[in-house]
């Protein structure tokens, strides 16, 4: 006979967001309806877009990461020279997550056990700033001014930080995180775009199911704002332009209008957000708050042989899956924290998929409404909204969004005062048509 499964909950979450770096700004912003997304400043005011979701609070500094022990500390601060923005923003929510779960991980504790411990990061694939170069571009320009190939491997590579390849790989959030804490259990990355989080989220549940890890730091971290991929996405995806009003400071904040008729694209932003998942038996053994219970998880690629993708086959697929898991009804979901990208057709895809399969009465919001599109990072960040939601008993409101397109027959809540239910969907899906979902209850739910 099989070994029954063990229950897996959650005991702490850490966020690093355009509305904040703790759950309480985060949340207050939520309930009050406060856009993150702001005017766009240097250095990326000749971006095609004129507002983006920035976590303005995040600014580097060691202070970022939360409280540490000092040996901890330090190594941490010399690290951050390795670490570009978006390894640093991910590795200080994990460090938040750490702290708010109370798990220790000092190395004079006996009761740690280390090997049961890993860690599992969904990020981007980060490219490097034109800055890196700019010495070794300048010691290679010929008389005439123009760059010559053949000084670089003499003059051009040695003004290059021999390290600085390092400050770029996706596996790094992962692999500080470890290092930092001498966690010795399973570790892993995964890079899918705006799939990530969730997917991260999906293979830390089956790794402590499976009883290869006692606890799992899972995080997720990305970024849409960039010197140079940010033009990348402005010439292959639909971007929200923005308005940035001197007499109207809130304009910038309705840029991201998901499921709205008059949506206009995706929003750009940056962040990231991680989560403590543990069995339920480590939780109580160590007297740790549950905060709430992951269930299930699912995943699913669709497009055609030219590579268009199919994002409502996409979205079915992982949601029927879900339920399929659980063997719940549509009816016992008590929310759908979409997507809700702000794109015409991703946007309608969607809620065609989520009306198809739960019906047009379950309640959907939309957090991307208030950070934009975080990429990598946005599905944890999302999921640690609706989490708070469940734990305050009220879900935050949709914003931007006082006119639904009636092609998207969805309950888009778009008022206060809504009952979040004692579960949640949480929706993600790439460009390229990968789906991916969690099924998050409360701390009871299960």
């Amino acid at each position: 006979m099989s070994a029954v499964a063990p229950r897996v909950v959650i005991t702490g979450y850490g966020i690093v967001s355009p509305l904040g770096n703790s759950p309480e700004s985060y949340w207050n912003a939520l309930r009050q309806g406060h856009s993150g997304v702001t005017a766009l400043g240097p250095p990326y005011e000749f971006l095609p877009t004129k507002v983006a979701g920035q976590a303005r609070e995040f600014t580097g500094d060691i202070a970022n990461f939360g409280e540490m022990e000092k040996t901890l500390q330090r190594t941490v601060k010399k690290g951050l020279k390795l670490m570009c923005r978006d390894i640093q923003m991910g590795v200080a929510a994990g460090q938040l997550a750490i702290n708010h779960a109370k798990l220790s991980t000092g190395s004079s504790d006996p009761q740690v056990q280390r090997e049961r411990i890993g860690v599992l990061y969904g990020c981007d694939h980060i490219l490097s700033i034109p800055e890196e170069f700019v010495d070794g571009i300048k010691a290679c320009l010929n008389s005439e001014g123009k760059f010559d190939f053949s000084l670089w491997p003499e003059k051009g590579l040695p003004k290059v930080d021999p390290l600085w390849l390092l400050k770029y790989l996706p596996n790094m959030p992962a692999c500080h995180m470890a290092i930092y804490h001498d966690l010795h259990g399973p570790n892993n990355s995964l890079t899918v775009r705006e799939a990530s989080s969730n997917m991260a989220l999906t293979e830390a549940l089956c790794t402590v199911a499976r009883g290869s890890a006692d606890v799992m730091i899972v995080g997720g971290t990305g970024s849409r704002i960039h010197t140079s991929r940010s033009v990348h996405l402005a010439l292959q995806e639909q971007i929200a332009v923005g308005e940035v009003n001197e007499t109207d400071p809130l304009a910038a904040g309705r840029a991201c209008r998901p499921f709205a008729a008059d949506r206009s694209g995706m929003v750009l932003a940056e962040g990231a957000g991680a989560i403590v998942l543990e069995t339920e038996a480590h939780a109580k053994a160590r007297g740790a708050q549950v905060l709430g219970t992951i269930v299930a998880g699912s995943s699913a690629a669709v497009a055609d042989s030219r590579g268009v993708p199919n994002f409502r086959r996409a979205f079915e697929i992982v949601i029927k899956s879900l339920l399929r898991q659980t063997g719940l009804s549509a009816t016992d979901i008590g929310h759908v924290n979409a997507h809700g990208l702000g794109t015409i057709s991703c946007d309608q895809q969607e809620a065609e998929a989520i009306e198809a399969v739960l019906g047009p009465e379950v309640p959907v919001v939309a957090a991307k409404s208030y950070i934009g599109n975080l990429g990598a990072g946005g599905g944890m960040v999302e999921a640690i909204a609706s989490l708070l939601s469940l734990q305050h008993g009220e879900l935050f409101r949709t914003i931007n969004c006082e006119q639904r397109d009636p092609a998207c027959r969805i309950n888009v809540v778009n008022r206060p005062g809504v009952a979040p239910g004692r579960c949640f969907i949480n929706l993600n899906i790439t460009p390229q048509g990968q789906a991916s979902a969690v099924l998050i209850g409360d701390a009871n739910f299960g």
